[in-house]
């Protein structure tokens, strides 16, 4: 295992922080605090932190073309335009918003919007994933708890998700033309956590992803305090130890896509652990050698 130093952006820590993306229009990273109700959009280029604030979960955004955000809320898919704040409603949820929510959403190479849900009570596998597209949103995959993982290879031909609960990562060839999925497997499966396990021993469980250039999945392995590059068998080709317990999403940006951003969390967490953590929640950064893949325009 690696223990590089990652830094600290210079901005108050998310409660949840998720769904981090580097827009190459604004030269800004973006993502959500997803109980704080709020995105967040940092510009390095002037040292600039702005926020806006929601009456209900931001959990998802990817970008659109003209500057809008396109998002993924608790009360359904939006529009949001950062410049006025105005926020028009393109399709309502799909499930029931009291037990259920949108969570990990992205674009894919064409412009379809993904995002999957989370079953809050986290007593059965309801959530489901879904594809906005021609504006419809059509259920494509389901019978998982917790939604995560969305990443595309290089060629756009295979989508990962990830059910965090289940400590799996699945695999599904994706037509390009249609974005239809078949031939769905297991990439990764990791041990979930023992009756009685201590957190230093626990490995984590998969949660938000990111793609390099080369077809590495980075996944940010919550309570595990690391971050996991695997290659395209699903084997770990860098483990890299995190200063926090919780990461909980990778992205690549920067000008030359080399930067490594990670989203971390504090909510919930023991007070003994946030203080020998004290950048649980804040952005972390970090220089790598291979560029990720620039984010995906949503298409609506």
């Amino acid at each position: 295992m690696d223990t590089p130093v990652f830094e600290p952006l210079p901005v108050p820590p998310s409660q949840l922080g998720e769904s981090p993306f580097w827009h190459p229009d604004d030269s800004a990273l973006y993502w959500c605090d997803i109980p704080g109700r709020t995105l967040n959009c940092w510009h390095p280029g002037r040292a600039q932190h702005r926020q806006w604030a929601f009456d209900t979960e931001p959990a998802c955004a990817a970008p659109l073309p003209g500057g809008a955000l396109l998002l993924g809320m608790r009360d359904g898919l939006f529009r949001f335009d950062p410049a006025t704040g105005e926020r028009t409603r393109l399709a309502a949820p799909p499930y029931d918003p009291a037990e259920e929510r949108f969570n990990d959403g992205k674009a894919d190479p064409q412009g379809r919007f993904w995002a999957g849900t989370i079953y809050e009570p986290r007593t059965a596998p309801k959530a489901a994933l879904y594809r906005w597209a021609g504006g419809k949103l059509d259920r494509v995959a389901g019978d998982i708890t917790t939604s995560n993982g969305l990443a595309w290879r290089p060629d756009g031909r295979t989508l990962y998700w990830s059910d965090t609960k289940a400590h799996v990562v699945r695999a599904f060839d994706v037509d390009p033309l249609d974005g239809s999925l078949s031939r769905g497997r297991e990439f990764a499966r990791f041990a979930p956590r023992g009756d009685g396990q201590p957190l230093e021993t626990y490995g984590g469980r998969p949660d938000g992803a990111a793609m390099d250039i080369d077809g590495g999945y980075w996944v940010a392995m919550f309570e595990g305090q690391r971050l996991l590059r695997l290659a395209a068998d699903g084997s770990v080709t860098r483990d890299l130890r995190l200063p926090v317990r919780c990461p909980t999403m990778p992205c690549f940006g920067g000008a030359d896509g080399r930067t490594l951003f990670v989203t971390t969390a504090r909510q919930g967490r023991p007070a003994d652990e946030l203080a020998a953590q004290p950048l649980a929640g804040c952005v972390l950064s970090l220089r790598v050698d291979v560029p990720g893949l620039p984010v995906n325009f949503a298409r609506p």
